[in-house]
């Protein structure tokens, strides 16, 4: 039998009763086969040159979360995963229009950033099925925000400013809509507060859905939720300075 003695950890060398190998290869299958096709949220400790500064897999629960309502959220597990769940509607009206249903990281605020979510839509299908992402968050009145729909026209599947008035549509170009399905999704959000550059990818890491270009907030919160809807929502990983 192999003993703890013969495993130097995922890192470094690893013995096994057939011989010795180097474990970088086998680390990354095994993560990839224990967190799924999540696992890229995790490995990189750096993405497009900046530092992972957050990385939640709400294992140990949301206390590193704040929610408008909280008694809409709660972490479930599912399978080898916990998800933090928003299953119902949050008991809030914002003071402008804006999104309802908000869970902000805590005590985290960044400029330019690289932002990773996986995500599921778990309502019911209509034009305006969503799921929402939020940045550059400063109060409940100004901040920006991502809604992701099925259809895509005035007021869903857009990039939004909230700037002390109903939110505002800035995207410069978008797709007609996403096709949620009941399966997990993962989106990025980049943000270049130099240039002012916004742009938004879901499943193709290559090719953005959405694309803003904005400076009103160069620096601001985090969060993750749904103008009225529900959803599940997995890892969630940012990078930034």
């Amino acid at each position: 039998m192999q003993s703890m003695g013969e495993r130097q950890g995922l890192g470094g060398t690893w013995k096994t009763m057939g011989g010795i190998g180097r474990a970088s290869a086998f680390a990354g299958a095994l993560l990839g086969m224990l967190l799924g096709g999540c696992a890229s949220l995790e490995k990189s400790a750096e993405r497009d040159g900046m530092p992972r500064v957050f990385s939640e897999d709400f294992a140990n629960g949301s206390g590193r979360w704040v929610m408008t309502d909280a008694r809409a959220w709660r972490v479930e597990k599912e399978g080898g995963r916990h998800l933090l769940s928003l299953f119902g509607k949050s008991a809030y009206e914002p003071e402008v229009r804006s999104p309802r249903n908000i869970a902000r990281v805590k005590n985290l605020e960044l400029g330019g950033f690289v932002f990773e979510v996986t995500l599921r839509q778990t309502g019911r299908e209509y034009g305006h099925r969503d799921l929402c992402l939020f940045f550059g968050y400063n109060d409940p009145s100004h901040f920006y925000y991502v809604h992701m729909a099925s259809a895509a026209d005035a007021h869903a599947h857009s990039i939004f400013l909230v700037n002390g008035a109903p939110r505002v549509s800035i995207a410069a170009e978008r797709t007609d809509g996403i096709q949620w399905g009941e399966k997990f999704h993962k989106v990025r959000i980049t943000r270049d507060t130099a240039s002012g550059s916004i742009e938004v990818y879901f499943d193709d890491m290559d090719t953005p859905i959405m694309k803003a270009n904005d400076k009103t907030f160069l620096k601001g919160g985090f969060g993750i939720g749904s103008f009225d809807d529900t959803g599940n929502f997995d890892r969630v990983a940012i990078w930034g300075a």
